[in-house]
């Protein structure tokens, strides 16, 4: 009966224990869901006023360095994107990223009813005084220490047209300042898209992506994981290069992908892809140096992606 009792004894306290444990996690996550709860409201509180024309503070350097846009599902296309920040001026381990994607076509108006019908679609008051965006998202990433310049890649997904792209950078603010303590360092910067419809019946291609590399993957990543890693297409991630010069020596690793060729009677695309290179001297034309032979493409199918707007 000695043993049973000592056994049952070991038995509750490690159960207690446990159930310490998940109520300090419990505790610890809920306490930092509030802080970026309170990070959010002021991210986007800096982007209002950015929105509204008031000039926005760049402390980060943030610089907008390239967009691509492939064919997505649904009628709508997928943009991946990537901007760069100086992480130099970041006291703590994390940043927060925020986007925001605003049409440039003004929503159509809503007719209003006939004098003395009821409007039955009318909404309460918070459901229309809350703004619609074509696309907005945060992400929290961790900051090396001794970092000077930090790439940041991310997404969206929106239909054809028009759209501003508001970004913010962030350093988020502790949970108690000390006081007198400077202001956080935020950059805030707008940059305008074009997104081209891949959906019509006419042939295009998407953004042509010079890759560093192109990698294999076991198996398409999970929603987080594609957030991270937004040039993640199906089984395959592109790294793509940044430089925009390079030597007569440097290999060349262009990729696209081609939309709405015609197709043969054996259901095989008719379309023929041929690249041609030139030097782009300081002053037009362009000097042509290199031109491949035609080969014909399969299309491929459009990437899977996660909509959180």
């Amino acid at each position: 009966m000695t043993q049973r009792r000592v056994v049952f004894a070991l038995l509750v306290l490690a159960i207690g224990a446990s159930s310490m444990g998940l109520l300090a996690q419990s505790k610890e996550e809920k306490k930092k869901k509030e802080l970026q709860d309170r990070e959010i409201q002021s991210i986007v509180k800096v982007v209002d006023e950015l929105t509204a024309g008031q000039p926005a503070a760049n402390d980060l350097s943030m610089t907008w360095l390239r967009e691509d846009v492939l064919k997505a599902q649904g009628n709508k296309e997928y943009v991946p994107f990537t901007v760069q920040i100086d992480p130099s001026k970041i006291s703590g381990g994390t940043v927060a990223f925020y986007w925001r994607v605003v049409s440039k076509t003004p929503a159509a108006a809503v007719a209003a009813p006939e004098p003395g019908k009821k409007d039955d679609k009318k909404k309460d008051d918070k459901d229309k005084a809350k703004p619609a965006y074509a696309y907005e998202d945060i992400s929290f990433m961790p900051v090396t220490a001794g970092q000077t310049s930090m790439k940041i890649s991310r997404s969206f997904t929106v239909p054809a047209g028009n759209y501003d792209v508001f970004l913010i950078a962030k350093e988020p603010a502790p949970e108690k300042a000390p006081k007198n303590a400077p202001p956080a360092t935020v950059s805030a910067i707008k940059q305008t898209v074009t997104v081209p419809d891949f959906w019509s019946s006419e042939l295009q291609t998407s953004s042509v992506i010079v890759a560093q590399r192109i990698d294999p993957l076991p198996a398409p990543l999970t929603p987080q994981q594609q957030a991270d890693r937004p040039y993640a297409l199906g089984t395959m991630e592109i790294l793509p290069t940044f430089e925009t010069k390079s030597t007569k020596q440097a290999e060349l690793s262009p990729f696209l992908l081609i939309y709405n060729p015609k197709v043969t009677a054996a259901n095989k695309p008719a379309a023929s892809v041929e690249y041609t290179f030139s030097v782009k001297p300081a002053r037009p034309p362009a000097k042509l140096c290199k031109k491949t032979t035609p080969r014909t493409r399969h299309p491929a199918p459009a990437p899977t992606t996660h909509h959180r707007a």
